[in-house]
């Protein structure tokens, strides 16, 4: 989910700074304290813009430097959890595909690519679909679904799982071809073919 939220902070602007308009002085310091920081509550922080100081800056005589209170406003992404995200795939491994979404990258597990046994064909590379031969291959455009979310202090640490198995999901191609040829019929749990097969016994 995509917020905007106003913050307040304090910020030390260095004397090389001084001959900067103050304004952009400040949003490069806040640039590079928020921006692709990741905070718990709100997520990553996507941009920082609108600084604004309040009242006139302190000089401390044994520093050189002028602090300033201001209040900004920040662009911040948290992933949720059944969150439908469109991303690129950005890189296939064997285990599954990397998409890039934004700032951050998520896993799809092999498993969790297609309704389909699939292969990984390193010559392509892609992976192929045993009977559909849906194929994934770097660059493809694809919708997938978060399915776990696991934040950490950087954007290398963060874990996010996504699957392109439900309906309505996957490559643009895939999602195309389902539109057309309609909802495919509902496979039967163990149990609804253990109890038909029961019925049908008994008839």
């Amino acid at each position: 989910m995509y917020q905007v939220i106003t913050v307040s902070d304090r910020v030390r602007l260095p004397a090389q700074n001084f001959t900067m308009k103050l304004t952009d002085g400040l949003r490069q310091i806040l640039r590079e304290r928020y921006e692709r920081r990741i905070d718990k509550e709100n997520g990553i922080v996507l941009s920082v813009w609108n600084v604004v100081p309040e009242g006139d800056g302190l000089v401390i005589p044994s520093d050189a430097a002028a602090y300033y209170d201001v209040k900004f406003e920040a662009l911040t992404y948290l992933p949720a959890v059944n969150e439908v995200i469109e991303a690129e795939v950005a890189e296939l491994v064997e285990f599954g595909a990397f998409l890039q979404m934004g700032s951050l990258e998520g896993l799809v597990h092999l498993s969790q690519i297609a309704n389909d046994f699939l292969t990984y064909n390193k010559r392509l590379p892609a992976f192929v679909g045993k009977e559909s031969k849906k194929s994934l291959k770097k660059g493809d455009h694809v919708l997938a679904k978060i399915s776990t979310v696991s934040l950490k202090p950087s954007l290398s640490e963060t874990k996010i799982g996504l699957t392109m198995r439900p309906e309505g999901l996957g490559k643009d191609e895939w999602v195309a071809e389902r539109e057309k040829s309609g909802p495919s019929p509902e496979r039967e749990t163990k149990a609804q073919k253990k109890e038909r097969k029961a019925k049908e016994a008994a008839e």
